[in-house]
């Protein structure tokens, strides 16, 4: 039985949108296919699944982030971007505050927002499995890799 598509009613223009067929229609990227051409902060791979770069996309980045064991980022802001996280699998921790006295620690299954413009450091706190985001930033990946500290000046971090 076909739906019933009458009670649906576009509003606003979506034609921007047109994939070189001239269809609107959503986009997929497969596993193995998304993007690798990302900005990155030392010890967090980027990778998109939704992007400027490889879809329609003009408002949104929609990506996985994954962090070797026991490895960290370095110091790091997303400019303008507002940024939700969820960790997928592993443990992680965000260092923030001034001087990155400041964190807070996640699991799997654990929602995070960062605001525009916060230096912040994104950890592996497993010293022996891969951790793995799921991240979303709008407008864009946008990754300003600042001044890094030393593992030492990060409260906790040694001896996590």
């Amino acid at each position: 039985m076909e739906p019933d598509l009458s009670k649906y009613r576009l509003e606003g223009d979506n034609s921007m949108y047109r994939l070189p067929s001239g269809l609107v229609a959503p986009v997929v990227t497969r596993g193995g296919a998304e993007n690798p051409d990302t900005a990155n902060s030392g010890g967090a791979i980027r990778i998109s699944g939704v992007s400027i770069q490889h879809t329609p996309a003009t408002r949104l980045w929609f990506g996985k982030v994954t962090n070797e064991p026991g490895y960290r980022s370095v110091s790091h802001h997303h400019g303008e971007a507002e940024t939700g996280g969820y960790v997928l699998s592993g443990r992680a921790r965000i260092y923030f505050g001034e001087k990155f006295e400041d964190y807070l620690d996640m699991e799997e299954g654990d929602w995070v927002f960062v605001p525009p413009f916060m230096p912040h450091i994104e950890c592996n706190l497993d010293r022996n499995n891969p951790l793995t985001w799921m991240t979303t930033r709008t407008p864009e990946n946008i990754v300003v890799n600042l001044d890094d500290v030393p593992d030492e000046d990060l409260r906790d971090w040694l001896s996590r």
